[in-house]
């Protein structure tokens, strides 16, 4: 049976084209990156800069990549796909960190070819042009990387987060290329091109280690981080007058999506209706705070010797109402 599922409210589409269309800037500004450093960098022999148009291309990948992973993750839950789409993104991060993986082992395969050449096939009076290449890329990536950061955060997107990871080693690496040439030009020992180039790599390497804990401590359903789940902790101790006590705190994220759930004791005495309407109110105050989120709440009567509950039943012989609340 197919379930129903509630339209996606204005927010939260506005958001999702937001991460679209800045998905698409990553794409059109890679693709341009990428024909300037290979036309330039195979001019002038340059590995550095030809390792550089390597890692634009892998990077030009992980922005499709990422374009296509917002939209279906965008896509409201369906009956095949009961809990949404954000998982999408997860995915999508951990293809992106192996892509940069194969892309580091090129750079350096290249480099070494070279070192054992003897880095001779770099033609020096192409310096300038190269240099002015690498400049562009660095200032082009440091705009977009900005964009895709800010709107990442905003919407909690691990995808664009990836992306603006890529651009943003760019953006370092690119520099590196740069000085590297300036040394080369300054001093004409060649060797240094490939040097640079495997010093481009390793940084390659670092942001991919990063990104794929990242991306693989969501897939295997990892716990939302200490702050959140203090926040909600601190959400559900502000109703402690109406409930005995809380348990089973479980949590996970899926993409830009969160999971919380959790058992709430009330007392045995209580109506199924105000029960309801606690768990209602709890779970409206954690959309608020943490936005994005699915909560489920099991409501379950207590024993009658409750720490947590506010008020002495019958059925309790201590009156715990100056304790503060405890989770068991």
């Amino acid at each position: 049976m197919a379930i129903v599922t509630e339209g996606l409210s204005p927010e939260r589409i506005s958001s999702d084209r937001e991460k679209q269309r800045i998905a698409w800037l990553s794409v059109i500004s890679n693709s341009f990156l990428v024909l300037m450093k290979i036309v330039v960098g195979t001019a002038i022999g340059s590995v550095s800069i030809i390792s550089e148009a390597i890692h634009s291309g892998i990077d030009l990948v992980a922005a499709v990549i990422a374009f296509f992973a917002v939209r279906k993750s965008s896509e409201p839950p369906d009956s095949l796909h009961q809990f949404g789409h954000g998982k999408i993104e997860d995915l999508s991060g951990f293809i992106e960190a192996i892509l940069i993986f194969v892309a580091a082992a090129m750079i350096i395969r290249e480099a070494v070819i070279k070192l054992m050449g003897g880095g001779e096939t770099l033609l020096v009076e192409g310096i300038g042009a190269g240099m002015l290449v690498m400049l562009i890329s660095g200032i082009a990536n440091l705009y977009v990387s900005n964009r895709l950061m800010k709107v990442a955060k905003r919407t909690e997107s691990i995808a664009l987060a990836s992306d603006a990871m890529h651009l943003r080693t760019d953006v370092y690496t690119s520099l590196g290329v740069f000085v590297g040439l300036i040394l080369i030009k300054l001093t004409g020992i060649l060797i240094l091109d490939s040097v640079v180039a495997i010093v481009v790599a390793c940084f390659i390497i670092k942001a991919a280690y990063d990104l794929t804990t990242r991306s693989l401590s969501d897939l295997v359903d990892h716990r939302l981080s200490d702050g959140e789940e203090e926040q909600i902790r601190g959400i559900i101790a502000g109703h402690c007058t109406q409930y005995a006590d809380f348990h089973a705190l479980r949590t996970r994220r899926s993409g830009p999506d969160r999971f919380i759930e959790l058992h709430l004791s009330v007392s045995k005495n209580q109506t199924v209706e105000k029960g309801h309407a606690l768990a209602d109110h709890l779970e409206k105050d954690l959309r608020n705070a943490l936005p994005r989120s699915t909560v489920t709440i099991h409501v379950e009567p207590c024993d009658g010797e409750c720490r947590n509950c506010d008020s002495l039943c019958n059925d309790r012989t201590t009156d715990y109402r100056s304790q503060a609340p405890e989770e068991e």
